[in-house]
C-alpha cells in the first residue's frame, strides 16, 4: 500500500566520460571513457596536428555514463 512512496537511491555509474587533451599544446582533444575508481588517464596516441604520437592527459570529466 505504501510501497509506491518509497524513493530508491540511484546507483553511481561505474564509468565516466573524460576529455583527453594533447600535451603538445595543439589544442587537439578527444573523449574516452574510464573506470570511476581508477586514477587519471595518460595515453600515448597520434595527434594529427603535429603528425606525431604524443601524450594525452586527462583534462576534465565530461559526464557519467
Amino acid at each position: 500500500m505504501f510501497l509506491t512512496s518509497i524513493n530508491l537511491a540511484k546507483a553511481k555509474s561505474k564509468t565516466i566520460l573524460v576529455q583527453m587533451m594533447s600535451a603538445a599544446g595543439t589544442g587537439y582533444s578527444f573523449n574516452t571513457k574510464r573506470n570511476r575508481l581508477r586514477e587519471k588517464l595518460v595515453l600515448r596516441k597520434h595527434d594529427p596536428l603535429v603528425n606525431k604520437h604524443v601524450l594525452f592527459l586527462e583534462k576534465r570529466k565530461v559526464r557519467s555514463i
